[in-house]
C-alpha cells in the first residue's frame, strides 16, 4: 500500500469541512460544540468506570477521580448548552485561521530555499491569516457569519495546501506532509 501523504489528507479534510460550515454554519456549530462535550465525557466516563469497577479487595485504595468527574460535567455542558460556548469558540477558531496562515507562510518561506516560489503563492496564506484576525477582532459583530467567513478560509487553506503538494511534491528537499 502507497504511503498517504498527510498534506493531502490534511487538505481533504479541510475542504469538506469548509464546505459543511458554508452550507450550514448554524448547525455545524452547534454539533461541533457537542462532538466537543461529547470528546470530553468518552474520558470522563472511563475513569469513572474503571473507578467504580476496580478490584476492592486490593491494599490499593485509588482517590475518587476527580478530574474524570469534571471532565463529564464539562462535556454534559456543552452538550446541553452548545450556544453558551459558540462566543468561545469563535475566538479558537479565528485563532486556528491565524496559526494555519503563518503555518502556510512559514513553509512558503522554507521553501524559497530550493525553489522559486511566485508572489501568487502568498495570497492565499494572507488571506487565511487576515480572516483569523477579522475573526478575532470583533466577533459580535460578524457572529451570523463567522463560520461561513471560517468555511471559506478554510476551504481556501484546503485547496491551498493541495495547490503547495501538487507544485512541490517532486522537490525531495521539502517536507510538506
Amino acid at each position: 500500500m502507497k504511503h498517504i501523504n498527510n498534506a493531502v489528507v490534511r487538505s481533504l479534510f479541510s475542504v469538506v469541512l469548509g464546505l459543511v460550515l458554508i452550507l450550514w454554519p448554524e448547525a455545524a456549530i452547534h454539533y461541533l460544540v457537542m462532538t466537543i462535550g461529547v470528546l470530553f465525557m468518552i474520558p470522563g466516563i472511563i475513569s469513572l468506570l474503571a473507578y467504580f469497577t476496580r478490584d476492592k479487595s486490593s491494599a490499593y485504595a485509588p482517590m475518587f477521580p476527580l478530574d474524570g468527574l469534571g471532565s463529564v460535567l464539562l462535556g454534559a455542558w456543552l452538550v446541553a448548552m452548545p450556544a453558551f460556548f459558540v462566543n468561545i469558540l469563535m475566538y479558537v477558531l479565528g485563532a486556528i485561521l491565524v496559526v494555519g496562515g503563518l503555518q502556510q507562510w512559514g513553509a512558503l518561506l522554507r521553501a524559497r530555499q530550493w525553489c522559486r516560489v511566485g508572489a501568487t503563492f502568498y495570497i492565499l496564506p494572507t488571506l487565511i491569516l487576515l480572516a483569523g484576525i477579522m475573526i478575532i477582532w470583533n466577533p459580535a459583530a460578524i457572529a451570523a457569519y463567522t463560520f461561513v467567513i471560517f468555511g471559506i478560509a478554510i476551504l481556501v487553506y484546503g485547496a491551498n495546501e493541495l495547490l503547495n503538494w501538487y507544485k512541490f511534491r517532486k522537490n525531495k528537499y521539502i517536507q510538506i506532509d
